[in-house]
């Protein structure tokens, strides 16, 4: 299949764009340092040294934007891609500044911040123009797809309703449904740009995927739980015949060992750092309705075991006295002190010391209750493969999906971490968290209807 010269053309532009920003961004750097910094160091440098503390910061930039997704112009609404850009900066600034102090030896550079900052400042506006800019670039050469919507005995609206949040990419222009006929739906699909497949049986699922292959039909398709370990499976190549190896147990011992190693030294540091801060939520909520300040459930991790979660409580005393339930998109348990610490997820901080023990892990699947699981697993079977890691404190569901993210959604985000693992995306799904932890659709719960994440609960 050839790559049209328009598109082409179209993902020219998007490249250097990208290169653009980060190019710039680079040039105000080394302009700070051929004008203030590079007299300060206690050796002279050549040209190739000047260089290469240059060249470092253009890594940083890059390193930090994947991390955050600074980067990604259309794929990311626009206020996202500012806020990444904010992080990225303050980041690759902060450790800029680290490193030249670092390089000086006398920490004489921490006494005058002023240049960075305005530097920070200027690294700000350019970056809010150029996002604000390629926002609007980027809708014109990338005009929302007019989609087909291929269904099967599930109503199609949830997912309707999750493309409308981004008309600016998708636009679901019709919708069939699987019992009009294949030879109907596939003589349908040529008049669209793209194609969305349904939760539909995989039979007639790699039909609709294989013709929008042959006659080159932008398609997507809601996967189902066996896709997700398709996807991360080991190719072996040793025959004629491709093969697929799925290990199908969790972590291997040297990943655990390595993750066990940074959980310790994370677990320590973070406890450390955010004891003022505890502390001071501890003080809140005593003072506003003398209860405990803390608070203890049940919780499931590696391999079903439970153990005892403890997190500062953000709800009034007795709760769960009518039982077990999610917290409500409006629930009148929450108490003042509750909603500003589960806005900003700092409830969650005294899980540091879980992490400590050994019953968490900093990234993981979300540690839930057994009563909750097997409510889950009544209709979802497999609910309970995300057992085969230990539950975290953050996780790719936690961080690509919400507080009231149906279960299924959920187990296919956590099945995706378990088979991907690496030590990689532990760090990449730790940057990302401090990206989302004031974002509040993160934190919002489940329908005021409902007291667990399945609907119609």
């Amino acid at each position: 299949m050839k790559i049209s010269s328009s598109l082409k053309t179209k993902r020219m532009i998007m490249f250097w764009s990208k290169l653009l920003i980060v190019i710039i961004q680079t040039g105000m750097y080394g302009w700070l340092w051929y004008n203030h910094y590079k007299d300060m160091m206690p050796v002279a440098y050549w040209h190739r040294g000047n260089w290469a503390v240059i060249g470092l910061y253009a890594v940083f930039i890059m390193a930090f934007s994947r991390a955050f997704g600074a980067l990604k112009v259309g794929y990311l609404k626009t206020w996202d891609i500012m806020y990444s850009q904010i992080l990225t900066i303050l980041c690759v600034n902060g450790v800029t500044y680290f490193q030249l102090s670092l390089i000086n030896g006398d920490w004489s550079l921490l006494e005058n911040s002023r240049p960075m900052w305005l530097l920070s400042l200027a690294d700000f506006t350019i970056v809010l123009l150029w996002a604000i800019f390629m926002r609007w670039i980027y809708t014109i050469i990338y005009p929302p797809h007019e989609m087909l919507l291929i269904y099967g005995d599930i109503s199609p609206d949830w997912i309707i309703h999750k493309l409308e949040s981004r008309k600016d990419k998708y636009h679901v222009k019709d919708k069939v449904a699987l019992s009009a006929g294949v030879d109907s739906i596939l003589e349908k699909m040529l008049h669209y740009d793209a194609v969305l497949v349904g939760d539909i049986p995989a039979e007639d699922r790699n039909k609709f995927i294989k013709y929008c292959f042959e006659k080159d039909i932008r398609c997507y398709s809601i996967p189902k739980i066996s896709d997700i370990m398709i996807i991360n499976a080991d190719n072996i190549d040793l025959f004629d015949t491709p093969l697929l190896l799925f290990r199908n147990n969790g972590l291997t011992y040297r990943q655990m060992f390595l993750k066990r190693c940074m959980d310790i030294g994370i677990s320590l540091v973070g406890i450390v750092l955010a004891s003022p801060v505890m502390i001071a939520i501890a003080l809140a909520i005593k003072i506003y309705d003398k209860g405990p300040v803390f608070y203890k459930q049940k919780r499931l991790t590696l391999g079903g075991r439970e153990f005892d979660i403890l997190k500062f409580r953000s709800m009034i005393v007795d709760s769960e006295k009518h039982g077990a339930r999610l917290a409500k998109a409006h629930d009148d348990r929450i108490t003042p002190v509750g909603k500003i610490i589960r806005r900003t997820h700092f409830d969650e901080l005294p899980q540091l010391f879980n992490i400590l023990l050994g019953d968490m892990s900093f990234v993981g699947p979300r540690p839930e209750r057994k009563e909750i699981t097997e409510e889950y697993a009544k209709e979802i079977p497999e609910f309970p493969f995300r057992l085969k890691a230990k539950a975290g404190l953050t996780g790719y569901a936690q961080v690509y999906g919400q507080y009231n993210t149906v279960p299924y959604d959920k187990l296919k985000l956590d099945l995706t971490y378990i088979t991907k693992y690496t030590i990689w995306l532990d760090i990449k799904l730790i940057f990302l968290t401090v990206k989302i932890l004031f974002q509040k659709e993160k934190s919002e719960g489940v329908d005021d209807s409902q007291k667990t994440a399945l609907k119609g609960s």
